[in-house]
């Protein structure tokens, strides 16, 4: 029988460098995506622009500078972490000397830094090598200046761009960005598409309601956490249709699981048969698949609030999945 993991984690082995696409949606939105890779969102209004989730390393942040720089000389007044994930906001010091003026987050972000964000910087680095290139560049954590309960409004000029955190799913603090007249959203990894969906301090229970609080905002254009940018409706539809199946199958199996009094391994070669034969291909499936199913093997069991990843717990766990 092959090995449910391999010994070493699979984003190690994944160094192959992804095309990057920087998309213009609108007269104001453009989409900066890399065939699986961590997007990035960029907003350019009257008088300053925005982006959405700022690369790994302020080393890789340059390519989405050079990009902007291509397009606007405004500057980059307004920073938005999507979430606290290390490799969505360690990027945040290069657009300093852009302009950046602030740095923003939800609430439920800024309590998720404070209590897991050095560790979770430590695990991030060890787990994605490529996606951190230049880490030498981060001066370290990175801290908002601002911070939002529910919804907060910023005007670039005339256009009007709201952040809201609509609830809790890829993490407890996950915020879209979401310009009303033009009907475009980014939602960061509260949606991905043809993309492994990282779960790994998530939210299962509520996710799925989440999804339908953003589906209900009417999105015409949608630029996921991971994938291509979804630029018709039915394209947003499917995105969401696509996270919706990922969170839902994988909790249930899980759930049936513990429920039978079934172990962690057991319960990950259960989740296997019901995920491989529909996600199996995606891009960071094997990565993501083993720490979604210990999360929601823990959520399962009662244990409601994520339990921290560190460099040290990643491997035990990825140790104890071998076959």
């Amino acid at each position: 029988m092959e090995p449910l993991v391999s010994k070493q984690f699979a984003s190690q082995a994944d160094l192959t460098e992804k095309k990057i696409s920087f998309i213009k949606l609108s007269d104001n939105a453009y989409a900066y995506t890399a065939e699986g890779d961590p997007n990035s969102g960029v907003i350019i209004g009257d008088d300053a622009c925005m982006v959405i989730d700022t690369t790994a390393t302020p080393a890789m942040a340059q390519d989405l500078i050079k990009r902007i720089r291509e397009v606007t000389d405004k500057p980059i007044k307004y920073v938005v972490l999507s979430h606290y994930h290390a490799v969505r906001v360690l990027g945040a010091s290069a657009y300093f000397k852009e302009g950046a003026q602030a740095i923003i987050a939800s609430r439920g972000t800024y309590e998720l830094i404070v209590e897991r964000g050095e560790a979770d910087m430590k695990s991030e680095i060890e787990r994605f090598p490529r996606l951190f290139a230049g880490v030498e560049t981060v001066p370290g954590l990175t801290w908002p200046t601002i911070v939002f309960e529910k919804d907060m409004t910023i005007f670039l000029g005339k256009l009007e761009v709201q952040l809201k955190h609509i609830g809790p799913g890829h993490t407890k603090g996950d915020t879209i960005a979401w310009i009303p007249s033009q009907k475009v959203c980014f939602s960061g990894d509260l949606v991905e598409y043809n993309a492994g969906v990282y779960t790994g301090d998530a939210q299962l229970e509520e996710w799925p309601a989440t999804l339908e609080a953003l589906r209900a905002l009417g999105a015409e254009k949608l630029v996921p956490g991971r994938g291509p940018a979804m630029t018709t409706p039915a394209e947003v539809h499917k995105a969401i249709d696509y996270t919706q199946k990922w969170v839902t199958d994988l909790f249930n199996t899980v759930k049936a699981g513990v429920a039978a009094g079934k172990n962690l391994k057991e319960i990950f070669a259960d989740t296997r048969k019901v995920m491989d034969p529909v996600f199996g291909s995606v891009f960071i499936y094997e990565h993501c698949l083993p720490f979604d199913v210990t999360r929601a093997y823990d959520e399962a069991s009662g244990i409601k609030h994520p339990r921290i990843w560190t460099a040290q717990r990643d491997i035990e766990m990825w140790s104890a999945l071998q076959d």
